[in-house]
C-alpha cells in the first residue's frame, strides 16, 4: 500500500459483508487440488476478474518453487506475462525500511523509544503535530497519528499531469503538517505513508547515508537479491516487466507504467517474485534480525476498521502485517500497491513456506472490483501457505 491506499479504502467502505462468502467459496473450490494446480487455478481466477496480467510464485519448505502466470504483459501485443518480471515493490518496501531501523536498534545506534524530535528537531511541527511526542516505534506501527496527504491521481488526466513530478521528503512531510493529526500519538491506528517518509529521513540522520543505500548494504547484498533495485526518480522499470494498467472506470483502462514513485527516496524499489519470496523467508527465519528485534517486529496491534475490510483479521507490527490462515494459525506479509502494480505476499512463522502474487493492473473503479481483486489474491496466498495442511472447516462468520 502506498499513496493510493486511502482512495482504495474509501471506495471499499460498506461492502465488508462480501468477504466471508468469497473466502468460503474460494476455499471450497480449491479443495482436492495439488498445490501446483491450485496455484495455476488461483492465478487464472485473478485474471478472470479482468486483471490484465498475473504472476505468482510459491516456495515450499524444501525450497522447491512453483510458478504460474496468466494474462498478457502488453494488451496491445498480447505478449505473455514474464514468470519473473520486475514490478514496483511499493509499500512492501516499508518492511525493508523497518528491518534497517531494527538493525540500527540492535546495534545501539537508536532506540524505538526515541522521539522524532531527538533525530529531526522541528520537522514534525504545526497544526497540533508534535515530534517530541511521537516515537520511532509509533512511526513504524502507524500509531503516530500523522495525517497522510501524499500526492496521487484519481483520473487519467491527473495521471498524465502528475506522472513525472518529483517531490523531496521535506515537501511530502510539509503536506502532512498542513493537517491536524488524526489522533494523539499512540491512541489510534491509521496507515501513514508520511510516517515512513520520516523514518527514511531518520535513517539518513542516524547513519549519514540515504535509506536506500542502507537497505542495499544491509539487506539486498547480504541476501543476494540482485533483482531488487532502487530506481530513484526514474519513471521506468528494468526489462522484462509487464505493463501496468489502472482501471479508472468503464472504457477507461490506462497504461500507467511510466511514472515517478511519489516517495522516490525510500520506496522506489523494483523487485521480482523470486526476490520478494527470498526476502520474507530470510526475515522470518531470523537471518536479518536478532531474536529480540524480530520479536519486537511481530508485536502487533489491531488495524483500523477501514483497513480490516482489505485485511480481514489483520494486525500490524513494526512494518509487518499478521493475517490469519484458513488452515489455522497466522502468516506475515506486507502488501504493496502503486502505479498499477498490486502485490500480495505471505510467509509462515518459521519462514519455511512463502508465496508472492503480483498483478499488473489495479481495478480501483468500484468497491466490488477492489475487494474482488484483493480477495482473489489473498485466497491465492492462503492456499499456497496452507498447502499440505489439513483443511479447516469454514463455518458462517469464520472467514477471518
Amino acid at each position: 500500500m502506498t499513496s493510493t491506499l486511502r482512495r482504495r479504502l474509501a471506495l471499499a467502505l460498506g461492502v465488508a459483508a462480501l468477504l466471508a462468502a468469497e473466502a468460503s467459496t474460494a476455499i471450497a473450490q480449491s479443495a482436492g487440488r495439488s498445490p501446483v494446480e491450485r496455484l495455476r487455478r488461483d492465478t487464472e481466477a485473478i485474471h478472470a476478474l479482468g486483471v490484465s496480467g498475473v504472476q505468482a510464485r510459491m516456495v515450499a519448505p524444501d525450497g522447491r518453487q512453483s510458478v504460474a502466470t496468466s494474462g498478457a504483459a502488453d494488451l496491445n501485443t498480447g505478449r505473455p506475462v514474464p514468470s519473473d518480471g520486475y514490478f514496483r515493490m511499493a509499500s512492501t518496501s516499508k518492511t525493508l525500511v523497518a528491518t534497517v531501523v531494527l538493525q540500527l536498534e540492535a546495534e545501539g545506534r537508536l532506540s524505538l523509544d526515541d522521539t522524532v524530535d531527538h533525530w529531526l528537531p522541528g520537522v514534525v511541527r504545526g497544526n497540533g503535530n508534535d515530534g517530541s511526542r511521537i516515537t520511532v516505534r509509533q512511526l513504524l506501527q502507524h500509531t503516530s497519528g500523522i495525517h497522510d496527504d501524499l500526492p496521487g491521481y484519481t483520473t487519467p488526466e491527473e495521471y498524465y499531469e502528475q506522472r513525472h513530478n518529483v517531490y523531496s521528503p521535506e515537501q511530502l512531510v510539509a503536506r502532512a503538517m498542513a493537517h491536524a493529526p488524526d489522533f494523539p500519538p499512540g491512541e489510534g491506528w491509521a496507515y501513514s505513508n508520511t510516517g515512513y517518509v520520516v523514518l527514511g529521513m531518520l535513517i539518513q540522520k542516524a547513519t549519514g547515508r540515504p535509506a536506500h543505500q542502507e537497505i542495499e548494504a544491509r539487506v539486498l547484498r547480504p541476501l543476494g537479491l540482485d533483482r531488487t533495485r532502487w530506481v530513484g526518480a526514474s519513471p521506468t522499470l528494468p526489462e522484462p516487466h509487464a505493463k501496468a494498467y489502472q482501471l479508472f472506470g468503464p472504457g477507461s483502462r490506462v497504461d500507467v507504467t511510466e511514472q515517478v514513485p511519489v516517495d522516490h527516496e525510500n520506496l522506489a524499489f523494483v523487485t521480482t517474485t523470486r526476490d520478494e519470496n527470498r526476502f520474507f523467508r530470510a526475515l522470518l527465519a531470523g537471518r536479518l534480525l536478532p531474536t529480540r528485534q524480530l520479536t519486537e517486529m511481530q508485536q502487533t496491534v489491531p488495524v483500523s476498521a477501514e483497513v480490516q475490510q482489505l485485511w480481514p483479521g489483520g494486525r500490524y507490527g513494526l512494518g509487518l502485517v499478521e493475517r490469519p490462515l484458513s488452515c489455522g494459525g497466522t502468516y506475515w506479509s506486507h502488501e504493496g500497491g502503486d502505479g498499477g502494480y498490486i502485490t500480495l505476499n505471505g510467509v509462515t512463522d518459521d519462514g519455511g513456506r512463502s508465496a508472492v502474487v503480483s498483478m499488473s493492473e489495479a481495478r480501483g473503479d468500484t468497491p466490488e472490483h477492489i475487494l474482488d481483486q484483493e480477495n482473489a489474491a489473498g485466497a491465492l496466498v492462503d492456499h499456497a501457505l496452507c498447502a499440505g495442511a489439513p483443511a479447516r472447516p469454514v463455518i458462517a462468520g469464520d472467514a477471518k
